[in-house]
């Protein structure tokens, strides 16, 4: 195979990654090989959730809406195989169960609603946009919806890519694209769902975009908002409360940071919100925020070092919350009138799928549901009943347990050149295999995430194929990164590729000291700012023999112009593009692109909205100007990171084969 092949469909390592997908997910069997969102029903007894049910290794995989008999283990696939459906929502009698569906048009989520004695389904009105979440109000009669138009831009976390454009003329094919100003027609929106009449009515003011809304009662909602509806803006967005019957908007917390996850107590009186340094919408973890609406007093709860990422009343006076302690995810009730924090549950080898960990509250306040996993531990969905783990239901359809191929999983720390201590996860190869390894570091996407033990066959086959073939898998969480705090996380701001950088080579010197890592034999890639640190390192340290940075940012000042998020780089680099002497320049891989000589393999989506293609393209032409070994790998049909199939199947061999072509 060379490097510059188009098509590797019929290559050995193609056919190999294709297997390790098509095992894991047993396409065509209408079997679920993984469970998100799950909800469980008012009487106990059902979990709802979304499974996956691959019918083909093509495009995205299906979901379906599925329902779980908690006292059995027993499944069933509730929608049919017509588009996905996805968040399951059980109204406050149980009865029906509200979910979004696509059926009509791909990536146009609608409302649909199913009877669940009779197993009938039915479609709400068609809204002039596609749903991104919904909720029940709490008397049952109305279903607040989360409506984004057509034409806005999805979140990295779901590819950043600009949602379908419909529009009921054509323009001829010379016709010029026109743009002024950030597109301001794509407002998201709230809109009311009537259930007696099937009926919707916007129920959001105008001059509002709204990014996240929940039921605060049955006549007013609270919402994270802003007065913009470009991407960027979510940065700036702030906590609102809404009455409907008088349509306008109350500005009640104005954050320092970033706000998300709001949820509102069954009285109405109280919400719990989380404010955090936030990378990326969608993907909100830090400080446990109560507000009182009588008071208008908004504090912080001290939560024993756990970044919370979760939040749900089970009552007035308690909350359910899960979230990240260092190398543990842990869940916990928040006793509010006595303010006590008391820790149910707490594991470092299981975790949950999505960006961060999640559970679902049920029964007795503190128990719950979660889709339980590991790096090698396929999902499983299971209970936690008085702090105990239970699996209910296994969703693990491999006939090829690779478990038994791989090494081992440790946790790691050293001491960074500044004395900040720092940890990640170390993948071993197999006992047969000699030491030392060649080593991939695989930087997470950010800055602010991290790694954590969730199943390496969701999107990661490339480490798992590496870790198979004798490779250590180095997966480091540097100063920045979830789990350690605010203060921990705001190390990075203003500091991007300093003294996160030193995190990395400083463990890798670790690695090499402790004889695990071949310093001759070490590479690195990463997706998004994971990209942007293997673009990076490789400009400013030789060690590396290869590299594979994906979704990279290469230069601060064209991401800053021509991404959907220009007040990313202002904030993580505390600095503007004016400043020639600055940090958009000064920690820009593209100004040190002729320093480089580690062979690089640029991968890239055509469509992404956040690291637009050009900056790959970037640094793939300056390095071939500077004679040193690159491939530009663009993806015409993907967005921030290659998702669908078999697009990941092919990124994922290419990988592969670039580090065992240079290692």
């Amino acid at each position: 195979m060379s490097s510059a092949n188009t098509d590797i469909t019929s290559t050995p390592i193609y056919a190999e990654i294709k297997r390790l997908y098509a095992d894991a997910r047993r396409p065509g069997e209408r079997r679920i090989s993984d469970a998100t969102d799950l909800v469980v029903s008012h009487d106990g007894r059902f979990v709802a959730f979304t499974g996956t049910v691959a019918e083909l290794v093509t495009g995205s995989l299906p979901t379906r809406i599925c329902q779980l008999e908690l006292p059995t283990g027993e499944v069933e696939i509730l929608t049919d195989s017509t588009g996905s459906a996805r968040e399951p929502k059980f109204s406050p009698d149980d009865r029906t169960i509200a979910f979004l569906s696509d059926r009509s048009a791909p990536s146009d989520f609608q409302l649909f609603l199913l009877d669940r004695d009779r197993r009938s389904q039915w479609a709400a009105p068609v809204l002039d946009g596609w749903i991104e979440y919904m909720h029940w109000s709490p008397d049952g009669k109305t279903i607040l919806l989360g409506v984004a138009a057509h034409g806005a831009d999805r979140a990295a976390l779901h590819g950043a890519v600009s949602s379908q454009v419909q529009m009921t003329q054509h323009a001829a094919a010379w016709m010029p694209i026109v743009r002024g100003s950030f597109d301001a027609q794509y407002w998201r929106q709230v809109w009311l769902y009537d259930v007696a009449e099937n009926s919707v009515r916007r129920a959001s003011p105008p001059g509002l975009n709204v990014w996240e809304a929940v039921w605060c009662g049955s006549n007013a909602y609270v919402a994270v908002a802003s007065d913009a509806t470009y991407e960027g803006s979510w940065y700036s967005a702030y906590l609102c409360h809404v009455n409907i019957g008088g349509n306008v908007a109350r500005k009640v917390y104005v954050p320092q940071n970033q706000v998300g996850m709001p949820a509102a107590s069954p009285s109405g009186k109280m919400v719990a919100f989380i404010e955090a340094v936030c990378s990326d919408r969608c993907v909100v973890a830090g400080d446990l925020i109560l507000l009182d609406w009588a008071t208008g007093n908004a504090r912080a709860i001290d939560t024993c070092g756990t970044d919370v990422a979760y939040i749900e009343w089970r009552s007035d006076c308690h909350l359910l919350i899960s979230g990240q302690r260092n190398d543990t995810s842990a869940v916990c009730v928040l006793d509010i009138p006595n303010c006590r924090l008391r820790e149910i549950w707490s594991s470092s080898e299981i975790t949950t799928g999505g960006p961060y960990f999640r559970v679902a509250g049920m029964g007795a306040i503190g128990d719950c549901v979660l889709v339980g996993e590991g790096f090698t531990r396929a999902p499983e969905i299971a209970e936690i009943r008085k702090g105990a783990y239970r699996s209910l239901r296994s969703l693990h359809l491999s006939t090829e347990d690779s478990r038994c191929r791989v090494g081992d999983v440790q946790s790691v720390r050293w001491v960074a050149p500044d004395g900040l201590e720092i940890e990640g996860w170390l993948l071993l190869p197999a006992e047969c295999s000699e030491r030392p390894f060649p080593t991939i570091m695989h930087v997470h996407a950010g800055p602010v995430w991290h790694w954590r033990p969730t199943w390496l066959l969701r999107g990661r086959a490339s480490m798992l194929s590496l870790w198979l073939r004798g490779y250590a898998g180095f997966l480091p969480n540097p100063r920045g990164s979830t789990g350690r705090g605010q203060t921990f996380v705001r190390h990075v701001v203003g500091d991007m590729g300093g003294g996160d950088a030193q995190d990395l080579l400083s463990g890798l010197d670790y690695l090499v000291d402790s004889g695990v890592a071949d310093r001759d034999r070490i590479g690195v890639t990463g997706v998004s700012y994971g990209g942007y640190m293997a673009s990076w390192l490789i400009t400013q340290d030789p060690r590396f023999a290869a590299a594979v940075p994906i979704a990279a940012i290469t230069n601060y000042v064209t991401q800053r112009l021509i991404s959907n998020i220009p007040q990313w780089p202002d904030r993580f680099l505390n600095d503007d593009y004016f400043n020639l002497a600055g940090r958009f320049f000064t920690r820009s891989p593209l100004m040190y692109a002729h320093r480089t000589v580690t062979p690089t393999l640029n991968i890239c989506g055509a469509l992404d909205r956040s690291t637009p293609a050009m900056e790959a393209e970037q640094f793939h032409n300056a390095l071939i100007e500077k004679g040193v070994e690159s491939m530009l790998v663009t993806y015409p049909l993907e967005g921030h990171g290659v998702r669908g199939l078999p697009a990941a199947i092919d990124c994922a061999a290419r990988s592969v084969f670039w580090f065992e072509e240079h290692l």
